[in-house]
């Protein structure tokens, strides 16, 4: 069926490209189709000849050269840097035989891109190989370093892997499109361990596959993988809304337990969700409670990952297309648009999102193609929860952050390393450059540094006042001169015994990390502050302390030791990266075109029934409140 389909395909691409094209070979890698040929840039010189033939296949194609017309590596290599103006400065230039694509790493990679395209093009015609442009990002990354090496060095095994996806994609639709169904597995009635399981008589599609980091046990930590219609053979494609651990972290279980299939996801979820799983086992190992997987579980899932950029239309299951569009909660995030069978149903998973703009990303998207079924969270669906403004919540930060300060005490902000971090250190760089806040050193301890990299590793993910400010203005906030990195033990206990200050550490909900360390030296003295800016889950440490708990039972050295807290408590709201009670109706409102169903998920039960209610009062729009194990028909 594949080999007919395949050939099929083969014929229109050669009936659709000019006579002088010598097209060597036609493969299926993953959900795109590959043209290998002997003169590639007379395809790439007509991007609009391409653009229509994916319109008729309706696959993605991709262009490379065949082996036979490709230069030797230290010719290309003198090539490129001859064509690339210096101004782009390349920083590294590889070579992968197996796609035969030329990795080149450059500060300025529009610049090896060219405009229109025009260099990269130039490249091909000279050279053969076909250039995969990447950015060298201005904070060196150790987990891109080592994404892209394990890509790299597996590149042959990943061409085996992306074939074998092709088979399976293309093999064409066996039943009917009658019907498709939803199985609630976690994050429903509650906050963590999201997971859903999307089925249709064809395809088995997971979205998410968190951990409740809160959670006391693996039974309330870990999605509810045994239920019966789960079988992990069948498994088509796991979608990955975005990198927190919530909807991320159990990911790589799946490869422990023999899953061979991909993972679809932004290149920012991928490179974050890799950084954040890393650090979550590395914790669990600190603390002696290991997870049920380990780190190369992790470069397993990074195998088996298809970074998708938003607004691509790509096939993930016989009878499934994905498209990804920007969700505005954290970088890269995304909202899943689900097309089944030939137009037959449609739905849209939010995942988590903003509908407003911040300072580092976008407002979430509300315009789709069609629309049947809406999947949304409701962290924020209680009729209580409306959050002040942005505005409002900045200044509340600098009115708590002027009096600590002036009293002589220290200021300790638990936060998320991933999306609420970057947020605050571009509110805190402003503030402090333009001289309304003391001017005090800024300690960023945690993973959150890494994560800068990977932020200004994308900065076409990122809003468009901040992109402008890097490269129309030259100021980048991630690398101002006010912020000192951590390293270490000894230099967090001269922080602490230090002057004043402002410490921005992981985890966020003081659940481990190096937050906990702080808030141990810190809590006892009355001067200091600790400010939350972030959803502190039920179970947490930082909900306890939220809650008025002024003895702390903690581990300290193996003993358990109780410590008081005397330091100021202050919860922010208006820092957050989802949406309020006010922005998820209006989400709703604003969405076009309206869906005839909405379910809600990823919400304590109360706020989960309580928008529920609302949005069908308000709308007339049939709404749901599945609980965890519930299967809902939605077709």
């Amino acid at each position: 069926m594949v080999s007919a389909i395949l050939e099929e395909i083969k014929k229109t691409i050669v009936h659709g490209l000019p006579p002088r094209v010598q097209v060597a070979k036609v493969e299926f890698e993953g959900p795109e189709v590959v043209i290998y040929t002997k003169n590639p840039e007379i395809i790439t010189e007509n991007g609009d000849l391409i653009r229509d033939l994916a319109k008729d296949i309706r696959k993605r194609i991709i262009i490379r050269s065949d082996r036979s017309v490709l230069s030797e590596p230290e010719k290309a290599i003198a090539k490129i840097h001859e064509i690339v103006p210096e101004e782009a400065k390349i920083t590294n230039i590889s070579f992968d035989e197996v796609t035969c694509e030329v990795i080149i790493e450059a500060r300025k990679p529009g610049l090896v891109i060219g405009k229109y395209g025009s260099t990269s093009r130039e490249i091909v015609k000279k050279i053969g190989w076909a250039p995969k442009i990447l950015r060298t990002p201005p904070i060196s990354s150790e987990i891109i370093q080592r994404i892209r090496r394990t890509l790299r060095h597996n590149s042959k095994e990943r061409k085996k892997i992306l074939q074998e996806l092709g088979n399976r994609i293309h093999q064409g639709i066996k039943y009917e499109n009658d019907w498709t169904r939803l199985t609630s597995m976690g994050g429903f009635r509650e906050v963590g361990r999201s997971c859903l399981f999307l089925q249709t008589p064809n395809s088995r599609v997971l979205l998410d596959c968190g951990v409740n980091v809160a959670g006391g046990d693996e039974k309330s930590s870990y999605p509810f993988l045994n239920v019966p219609e789960f079988v992990l053979d069948d498994l088509d494609a796991v979608i990955i809304s975005h990198a927190h651990l919530d909807h991320s972290g159990f990911l790589p279980y799946l490869y422990h337990y023999g899953y061979e299939g991909p993972v679809y996801c932004t290149t920012p979820t991928r490179d974050l969700m890799t950084l954040l799983q890393l650090d979550h086992i590395d914790i669990a190992h600190r603390e002696d409670e290991p997870l049920p997987f380990n780190v190369k579980h992790v470069k397993k899932s990074v195998k088996h990952t298809i970074t998708l950029d938003y607004g691509e239309v790509t096939d993930i299951a016989p009878d499934i297309r994905l498209t990804l569009h920007n969700s505005g909660h954290i970088l890269g995030s995304a909202m899943s648009h689900m097309h089944i069978g030939d137009g037959q149903h449609n739905m849209v998973y939010t995942g988590d999102f903003k509908y407003e703009r911040s300072r580092l990303l976008e407002t979430a998207v509300t315009k789709f193609p069609r629309i049947e079924t809406l999947v949304m969270e409701s962290t924020y669906g209680g009729h209580e929860d409306v959050q002040p403004s942005r505005n409002t919540a900045e200044k509340e930060l600098m009115k708590t952050i002027y009096h600590t300060l002036r009293r002589g005490g220290k200021i300790l902000i638990p936060v998320f390393a991933v999306g609420r971090a970057q947020e605050l250190m571009i509110v805190l760089e402003e503030y402090m450059r333009n001289g309304l806040i003391e001017d005090v050193p800024i300690y960023i301890d945690g993973m959150i540094w890494e994560a800068n990299a990977i932020h200004t590793a994308r900065p076409e993910y990122l809003s468009k006042d901040l992109r402008d400010q890097i490269f129309h203005m030259g100021r980048n906030p991630f690398i101002s001169e006010v912020f000192h990195k951590v390293n270490g033990l000894d230099e967090r206990k001269s922080i602490v015994e230090g002057e004043p200050s402002i410490i921005l550490s992981t985890s966020g909900m003081l659940t481990g990390g190096n937050s906990v360390e702080y808030f141990k030296w810190l809590c006892g003295d009355e001067r200091n502050s600790l400010v939350f800016v972030g959803y502190q889950a039920e179970g947490s440490l930082g909900r306890r302390i939220q809650k008025g708990w002024k003895e702390i039972p903690l581990k300290e050295e193996g003993k358990t030791k109780v410590f008081h807290v005397n330091m100021g408590i202050k919860t922010i709201e208006g820092f957050s990266g989802h949406s309020d009670r006010r922005q998820l109706m209006d989400y709703v409102r604003r969405l076009s075109p309206k869906p005839e169903k909405i379910l809600i998920c990823h919400g304590d039960n109360y706020k989960t029934l309580d928008l529920a209610s609302s949005l069908y009062r308000s709308y007339k729009i049939e709404t749901k409140t599945p609980m965890n194990l519930e299967t809902v028909r939605i077709q």
